[in-house]
């Protein structure tokens, strides 16, 4: 019964400073539908986007569909993938590098101006030359899991957007 009450006591205390468990972003309701588009027909960004957005039962309608007015608009306009050397091995060999995978894209909500966003992410990777077949998997793997972030950060930027634009008046004409 007391591990009880401290259970529900720490959960109260918790919920009410405001925190919530990272990537767990409520979107309102009123975001039933987001056009989603892409300047490359189903990049990897894009199918992970879609998955990001799968649990918050959200229409997502193509670029070439038909969509309410009340529909957002996110426009994937570009990722890319740079790297940054790091460190070399005594032969000259690059050891270490800095992997910084940029993302552009617009977010648009209904009766309002386009925001166009840009962020990067970063990661080091070691570079091994004699294991060439295991690094490229591993840059595989870690390149998917940059692209899970940017989807997941995606994601956070139209809830706070959504949250600034409710708090804001709309202008009266």
């Amino acid at each position: 019964m007391r591990n009880l009450i401290t259970c529900l006591l720490c959960s109260f205390i918790l919920s009410g400073c405001g925190f919530s468990l990272r990537g767990n972003y409520e979107l309102p309701e009123s975001i039933t539908q987001l056009r989603l588009a892409s300047s490359e027909a189903h990049s990897a960004l894009e199918r992970a986007l879609r998955k990001e957005l799968k649990p918050y039962s959200i229409e997502i309608i193509e670029q070439s569909a038909q969509a309410q007015p009340n529909a957002l608009n996110v426009y994937l306009l570009s990722d890319t993938l740079d790297r940054r050397l790091l460190s070399l091995f005594a032969t000259g060999q690059v050891a270490e590098y800095e992997l910084i995978y940029t993302v552009r894209y617009e977010l648009q909500f209904p009766q309002s101006d386009a925001q166009l966003v840009e962020f990067d992410i970063k990661r080091e990777y070691q570079d091994d030359p004699d294991a060439v077949l295991a690094k490229s998997r591993e840059l595989e793997l870690v390149l998917s899991e940059m692209r899970k972030q940017a989807a997941n950060r995606i994601v956070h930027q139209i809830s706070i957007s959504q949250r600034s634009l409710a708090n804001t008046p709309l202008p009266s004409h």
